[in-house]
């Protein structure tokens, strides 16, 4: 029995016009101090798909765009066994406001986000 390995493939992140816009048509929205996050509990999938944005009105540069980007992949990926194994659903993980958190701030978020989308 091999460990688990903590990755994000590219079939993991949300993709594509389609599904984007069948995320945001028929997704629950809500909200955590900073973020706000939009999901679809059933994706069709075995596994779950994510889709990560911080919008240009906040941060101008894309360097701290990117910086932020890679610390809300990077808190989910740490995270993402807490998710049921085998019940895919889309998360769209959305930065809300113009303070550069620390990776803990963004962790703790995003572990909040995902506690919530269990518990629907």
């Amino acid at each position: 029995m091999s460990p688990k390995r903590h990755t994000l493939s590219k079939d993991e992140r949300l993709h594509g016009r389609n599904d984007i816009s069948r995320l945001v048509a028929e997704g629950k929205f809500g909200a955590v101090p900073h973020m706000k996050f939009c999901f679809i509990p059933e994706n069709g999938l075995p596994y779950s798909r994510i889709l990560v944005s911080v919008p240009k009105k906040l941060f101008k540069r894309a360097v701290k765009r990117n910086l932020l980007k890679r610390r809300l992949r990077e808190s989910y990926r740490l995270q993402k066994e807490t998710l049921q194994e085998g019940k895919g659903l889309d998360i769209m993980f959305v930065y809300n406001t113009k303070e550069i958190l620390t990776f803990k701030e963004i962790y703790g978020l995003v572990g909040q986000i995902l506690a919530k989308v269990q518990r629907s």
